[in-house]
């Protein structure tokens, strides 16, 4: 497994005397309880003080704090970091964000997005996240592998866990994509195919390199007058298979209005390790199919997609889907704050049923952390505090005025937190912030660089 440069390795690691709230089976949590940490896996939890030992091992006083599994962010997309405030509007955002990803980015620009983004997930306590690689209006930055691979490195370095969904552009229009790596820029029209093949590579190149790593396939979403449409059909088709041959993740963006049911009865699309985004105005053939299939639902109340139609959520919830949270981040308007997201959320249905009972404190949390691994099939991984499971814990500092007194903690995290309310993220044992401060990584160099990509980019776009 591939070691995160400059984070250190804690072999153990007691966290003591927070509130543990677990999200397991039976949702326990203990008021001043322990959880242990070996090898990157949590190995004990329980109230009360726990007896190590070892003189090695490394203490964390949780104090004050709660202590609670990291945050599962199901739907982003990379680049988004770089294209924030571009634009008066969605429309012309989306225009500039495409024109962005095809012609004016280049490897640095991919990588050092990637490393701000993560820097972002960090500092907000999402410690796993499924990105889309480009999106806008399905512009995918997968006419050849570099950009992706210099994304994939950079969250590497940074330590977080990822699901990267590479996938081919719509058949029915055509982009040119331009080579910086060339001076001057190289012009590539590249085909859906070519681009299917380029994520075949970055999937394999990617296998077993990283245990926090994983490449899943993305599809563009065709409504059903589309997939009559040959190519459109046939593309559909190689697409799934190639996620299902290489045992990987089917993720999709943008579900509506009857394309679930569609997609489901023209070419069976969907299983148990399908992920799908928005999922607004759905029919009962949508809903019928998402419940034959077990696909899951990854629901995101930030999203613009949000305002043009609802995601009945807490109907697919009571009818067996599984659905969690993302924050479609991080452009036009939206942040990687999954607290603000659980907030957003309960305000969206309540509102729509008027009634404040709807989406309590601790489904939202369990929508963000347990609901939000499983939708990854990451379940018996991550999204709770048991033994055998990843490390993937965060501590939120409760000893604040606007989280305080000191009780009800589901409450008062899914009502009043926020990201910057994260004191300490862990993700596979190794401790990436602690007191908000990074652990093995300098803040302002990864801004500044960030801030030199970006430069770079709007010259080349023509936007400075």
């Amino acid at each position: 497994m591939t070691v995160a440069k400059g984070l250190p390795m804690t072999r153990a690691l007691l966290i003591e005397n927070g509130v543990i709230v677990t999200m397991d089976a039976g949702r326990q949590i203990f008021s001043k309880g322990h959880v242990l940490v070996e090898d990157g896996r949590i190995t004990a939890v329980g109230d009360g003080s726990h007896s190590v030992t070892d003189p090695n091992v490394t203490r964390i006083d949780a104090s004050g704090m709660v202590v609670m599994p990291g945050l599962v962010d199901t739907h982003a997309h990379a680049g988004h970091m770089l294209t924030k405030g571009l634009g008066d509007d969605s429309e012309a955002w989306m225009n500039i964000a495409g024109r962005i990803y095809a012609q004016a980015s280049d490897t640095e620009f991919w990588a050092a997005e990637a490393a701000l983004s993560a820097l972002e997930r960090i500092k907000c306590g999402t410690t796993t996240a499924a990105l889309l690689f480009g999106g806008g209006p399905d512009i995918m930055r997968t006419e050849a592998p570099e950009a992706a691979q210099a994304h994939l490195a950079a969250i590497a370095d940074m330590g977080v866990r990822e699901i990267l969904a590479v996938g081919p552009n719509r058949p029915t229009s055509s982009h040119i994509y331009r080579d910086h790596a060339q001076t001057p820029y190289a012009e590539i029209t590249v085909s859906p195919d070519a681009q299917l093949a380029v994520c075949a590579e970055i999937i394999d190149d990617w296998a077993d390199r990283d245990s926090r790593l994983r490449v899943a396939v993305s599809l563009p979403v065709f409504t059903a007058g589309e997939l009559d449409d040959q190519s459109v059909y046939n593309l559909s088709c190689k697409a799934r298979d190639l996620s299902r041959e290489k045992r990987v993740l089917f993720i999709q963006d943008g579900h509506r209005e009857g394309s679930i049911a569609a997609n489901a009865e023209r070419l069976e699309l969907f299983d148990e390790h399908s992920l799908l985004a928005h999922c607004i105005e759905l029919t009962e053939g949508d809903i019928a199919a998402l419940k034959r299939s077990g696909a899951k639902v990854a629901h995101n109340p930030s999203a613009l997609m949000s305002v043009s139609g609802r995601c009945p959520a807490t109907e697919l919830m009571e009818g067996g889907v599984t659905v969690s949270l993302g924050t479609d981040a991080s452009a036009p308007d939206r942040s990687f704050d999954m607290f603000r997201n659980m907030f957003q959320a309960h305000r969206y249905h309540a509102r729509h049923f008027r009634n404040d009972a709807v989406l309590p404190p601790l489904q939202l949390l369990e929508m963000a952390t347990i609901e939000g691994a499983r939708a990854l099939s990451m379940e018996n991984d991550i999204g709770s505090l048991e033994p055998g499971k990843r490390a993937d814990i965060i501590l939120v500092n409760m000893r604040q005025p606007h989280l305080w007194p000191p009780a009800h903690p589901v409450q008062r995290l899914a009502r009043f937190a926020n990201g910057a309310d994260v004191d300490t993220t862990i993700v596979d044992g190794r401790i990436l912030m602690r007191g908000r401060k990074l652990v093995g990584h300098d803040e302002d160099a990864i801004l500044d660089r960030a801030e030199s990509a970006f430069h770079l980019m709007m010259n080349r776009a023509g936007l400075a």
